[in-house]
């Protein structure tokens, strides 16, 4: 088995997803690969977006496009950094978060992709299906799903 030289992981600031980050950084450390991360944003539909520039003002953009995804890239770095990971790329994509992994992976020489277990126990997950199920099915390398909630919720 080769090494994994680039390691896929996707966070959208939430601790559930940080802790994600945390185990793919600690494994691009040992492993020397590459750590890309990922995070997925939805476009603000224009009436929000008008509402949020009201409300807001000058730090509307703060909500707005890709900002979000940005500032969660921004934090999940610093954490990829504080775990050991040194050779680190960012991408914010827009769609929907198992599209925008899934097409990450096939179009990059993903090896392997670090998920999240959050949604796979919940009643939702089983009716229509987790982030995590579905990407352990489309995904085109290698999926680790990290413990990232306590076990039994």
């Amino acid at each position: 088995m080769s090494a994994y030289r680039i390691i896929l992981v996707g966070t959208d600031g939430s601790d559930s997803s940080f802790r994600a980050v945390d185990r793919a950084a600690q494994l691009a450390a040992a492993t020397g690969a590459t750590l890309l991360l990922a995070s997925a944003y939805s476009p603000m539909p224009e009436r929000e977006r008008a509402s949020a520039s009201d409300r807001l003002g000058d730090l509307a953009y703060k909500v707005q496009g890709s900002t979000p995804a940005d500032d969660a890239l921004r934090a999940a770095r610093e954490r990829a950094v504080a775990a050991g990971a040194t050779d680190i790329e960012q991408e914010a994509v827009e769609g929907d978060a198992v599209d925008v992994l899934s097409k990450l992976a096939k179009e990059r020489p993903v090896d392997l992709m670090v998920i999240g277990n959050r949604g796979l126990n919940s009643l939702a997950g089983r009716i229509l299906g987790s982030v995590p199920a579905n990407l352990s099915h489309r995904a085109p390398c290698d999926v680790l799903i990290v413990h990232t909630t306590p076990r039994g919720r």
